[in-house]
């Protein structure tokens, strides 16, 4: 088992935040750039994956592998072990590098595949924990599985609810009208969306 965080793990994530702001910077096309999370974000996530004790998490968006770091972590102090799911090969290798480096890669398995293959192939109730940092257009579209695949009491983290309200805006509306859980917005970073499944559906 590895410590949650240490200060190796603090100044390989401190490096690799650095060269993502200065990698996007440099392109104006979004879809190029690494995307990274906020660090107070990822901070926040890895503390939830340590206060819920979650052993099974699926990241959907592995980027260069930075927040899939920061999950890592606490997931291998929790004795669990995580997917992660991107569709772009390159981003993937540079992810597979990083964990290599974080001394993490025991932890997660690396997948090439679609956020919404990834969770309508998931098992009811299969994950503690499932973190959504995609293409934000089709979240709508994955509400149905997202709430499936979460055990009861589970959490779903979702970044960029305030940073792209407009483009969040239909799954948070599907959130707050659904009975089966509840949510709650962390104004952290780039704005996180949290959501849980609740063992019993709320009275309507």
């Amino acid at each position: 088992m590895l410590p949650a965080m240490d200060a190796r793990l603090e100044a390989l994530l401190d490096q690799l935040h650095r060269e993502g702001v200065d990698f996007d910077a440099g392109r104006a096309d979004r879809r190029e750039r690494r995307r990274n999370l906020e660090p107070d974000s990822a901070r926040l996530l890895h503390l939830l994956v340590l206060a819920t004790g979650a052993k099974r998490l699926l990241e959907l968006g592995s980027s260069n592998g930075y927040s899939t770091i920061w999950l890592a972590a606490a997931v291998a102090a929790n004795e669990g072990a995580m997917v992660s799911v991107d569709l772009d090969e390159g981003r993937l290798g540079e992810a597979r590098a990083n964990l290599a480096a974080a001394g993490l890669e025991g932890t997660v398995e690396l997948r090439r595949e679609d956020a919404g293959a990834a969770l309508s192939g998931s098992p009811e109730s299969s994950w503690d924990m499932v973190f959504l940092d995609a293409e934000r257009p089709a979240y709508p579209g994955y509400w149905a599985d997202l709430v499936r695949v979460l055990r009861p009491g589970g959490l779903l983290a979702v970044d960029n609810v305030i940073s792209h309200a407009d483009e969040v805006a239909d799954l948070r509306t599907l959130a707050g009208a659904d009975r089966r859980t509840e949510e709650a917005l962390a104004p952290t970073g780039a704005g996180l969306l949290l959501v849980t499944r609740l063992a019993r559906p709320r009275a309507g």
